[in-house]
């Protein structure tokens, strides 16, 4: 049988919060599609109906929550990916801090557009 290799060290805060993250993930995802699918179908979806939603403080600080995790757990599996794949040195570095400032940004814009729904921005 070949060997098992993963870029994570068993027991890390890494590969902690990335099956955190997974299990936070499986739940919000549920919710989502419970609520915006099966409650609510698409042509029912409006911005007013987002307003109301975000406007509701639990639920605002569930999407936002949403967004960390779903930020840190892609960026966190595909630097673990590519560290799995054999990139090292300085390509693995710069890999590092590019999915850092992607990761930023993306849960930036995605603060913005929370807020915006809220009517606050």
């Amino acid at each position: 049988m070949a060997e098992r290799y993963s870029s994570f060290s068993s027991g890390s805060t890494r590969w902690f919060l990335q099956r955190v993250t997974a299990a936070f993930l499986v739940v919000t995802l549920a919710f989502h599609f419970l609520l915006l699918h099966f409650f609510h179908h698409a042509p029912e979806i409006t911005f007013s109906g987002s307003h109301a939603r975000y406007s509701v403080p639990a639920y605002f600080v569930t999407m936002v929550l949403f967004l960390a995790a779903a930020t840190f757990h892609g960026t966190n599996g595909i630097y673990n990916a590519l560290v799995n794949q054999g990139v090292t040195g300085t390509p693995k570095r710069v890999a590092k801090w590019v999915l850092v400032v992607a990761g930023v940004l993306v849960f930036v814009q995605g603060i913005r557009v929370a807020l915006a729904l809220t009517g606050g921005a």
